[in-house]
């Protein structure tokens, strides 16, 4: 054989041997790559059996408060930092009123008046809202 075929021979050998190993390599990534979504969505399936509707306190069950309630706190803890935040206050009067607690929503309602003295409609809210305070008593 003259040294240009043995060239040939060991460049077709050589090539066969890297496809060979880049094979190999792609078996393990995927491999590896199942192996991690098994192994995530198992955790996750775990997780989601495990974890109950309620939370648990020192032995207790306490029930997770509603949306509503978040909402309130949320916006309560805002105004906490800044008293004269018009959109809190103007949340706080929804939440409190879709709660169902119109009283406490007549204190937002003033201080929004007192910082908006021009704005009819929370005017004719907070008219609206004391009729109906007294109303239910």
């Amino acid at each position: 054989m003259t040294s240009l075929g043995k060239e040939k021979e060991y460049e077709i050998s050589r090539r066969k041997q890297i496809e060979r190993k880049q094979k190999m390599m792609a078996i393990i990534s995927v491999i590896s790559f199942g192996g991690s979504m098994v192994f995530g969505m198992g955790q996750l399936f775990s997780s989601a059996w495990k974890q109950p509707n309620t939370a648990v306190n020192n032995g207790v069950a306490v029930e997770q408060e509603s949306p509503l309630v978040a909402e309130a706190r949320g916006y309560e803890l805002v105004l906490e930092r800044e008293p004269n935040n018009q959109v809190a206050l103007e949340g706080l009067v929804n939440v409190r009123l879709k709660m169902g607690e119109p009283d406490k929503a007549v204190v937002s309602l003033e201080k929004l008046i007192q910082l908006n003295p021009g704005r009819q409609d929370y005017k004719t809210l907070l008219e609206e809202v004391k009729k109906r305070t007294k109303q239910s008593k």
